[in-house]
């Protein structure tokens, strides 16, 4: 009896120590690295969850590049009108958060740090902050691409946890931001190497309308994010070609073999098929073949005989298409492996945006796709 009263007590105790101690914890300060679509859709969500938080402070600062637009700058109109008109129009953000021309300013005193550029931003960005990070600050990247570093693949959250010297989880799902801002049910999966920092980010994050699952394999995770772009510039081929559904489920299919198949080459950890099965995997793959800018760009490559880079000029008010250059970061990979005939898909997504393959090869990378990679 006296034992089992000591245990209860040593418990209540404990727990009652952990919550006042979470309590009196000083708030972690956030910051969004990014401003265009998603990273706008997530500041939303972010905005709102600090206000009910003693977690968080209740500011939110979020690096924005500074545009002008029709004679304003962009800070200026999100921080009077509370609505990038630019990259997420219609919607309001928080009053709480605040857009911040320069990088070095947004990020002092953050310990939270969310990262929302194009990948290929992401190395100088960190070089520049890196005076101004504090320790124990965290992490978590929403970018998906992949690198190609001296010994191989180089993941996104690999460069920034170099750079900065700091743990970085990642972000990844069936997640159009649009329909994220619009409050749309979803889901998405945070990969967390430190399952604490899944758990905070989570808090952070999490809405009725935006449902998180948090796994230990974050490189998988990333690495779903990255890949199934290139997958959605085939699906985009297809349609644009006018080959129908069926062709399409076969796309989607063969590019996740392709895509489990380079996730166990690259990987140095644990590769589980449970992880393709979260929204990471299968589900933000089927989005984004079905719905996403990669898709729609290559949709109108097919049709109009014109670049990349000027359908994104014309297509994406801006912003940068990650479809094409995964592929051409990939392929180097592959071709360093000699591995090239073993992803049929991802190599011709590749020549066909960057090597002036006809489009209409597409079809054989299916018909010869091996049946086991």
């Amino acid at each position: 009896m006296y034992r089992a009263c000591k245990e209860v007590i040593l418990r209540t105790t404990g727990a009652v120590s952990a919550a006042f101690s979470t309590v009196n914890m000083p708030a972690k300060k956030v910051c969004i690295v990014g401003s265009g679509n998603w990273g706008s859709s997530i500041a939303k969500i972010i905005g709102h969850n600090v206000k009910g938080s003693n977690r968080f402070n209740p500011m939110v600062s979020m690096w924005v590049y500074e545009e002008m637009i029709e004679g304003r700058k962009l800070t200026e109109i999100i921080n009077t009108e509370h609505e990038n008109i630019k990259y997420l129009p219609g919607h309001k953000l928080p009053k709480n958060v605040v857009a911040v021309p320069h990088i070095t300013e947004a990020v002092k005193g953050a310990n939270v740090l969310i990262f929302v550029v194009p990948h290929q931003f992401i190395g100088k960005l960190c070089d520049q902050m890196k005076p101004h990070i504090t320790e124990g600050t965290i992490g978590i990247s929403l970018i998906k691409g992949v690198d190609e570093g001296p010994d191989g693949l180089k993941l996104i959250s690999d460069i920034i946890r170099e750079k900065l010297e700091m743990e970085v989880s990642v972000l990844m799902g069936a997640n159009i931001a649009n329909e994220v801002a619009d409050e749309k049910f979803c889901e998405t999966t945070i990969g967390a190497k430190n399952e604490a920092n899944g758990q905070i980010f989570k808090e952070l994050l999490q809405t009725p309308n935006f449902r998180i699952t948090v796994v230990p394999e974050s490189d998988t995770v990333e690495l779903c994010g990255a890949l199934k772009n290139i997958v959605a510039v085939g699906a985009g081929f297809c349609d644009g070609l006018g080959f129908g559904d069926n062709t399409k489920a076969a796309v989607i299919r063969l590019g996740l073999m392709e895509m489990v198949a380079f996730a166990r080459l690259f990987c140095t950890g644990v590769v589980s098929s449970g992880t393709f099965l979260e929204s990471c995997g299968v589900a933000d793959l089927i989005t984004t073949c079905y719905g996403g800018r990669n898709r729609r760009v290559a949709e109108a490559f097919v049709k109009t005989s014109k670049s990349i880079s000027e359908l994104e000029a014309e297509m994406l008010n801006g912003q940068k298409l990650q479809g094409p250059q995964t592929s051409a970061e990939v392929f180097k990979l592959l071709k360093k492996k000699n591995m090239i005939d073993k992803f049929p898909l991802f190599v011709a997504v590749y020549q066909i945006c960057f090597e002036g393959r006809a489009v209409e090869e597409f079809i054989t990378c299916l018909q010869n796709h091996p049946e086991h990679i």
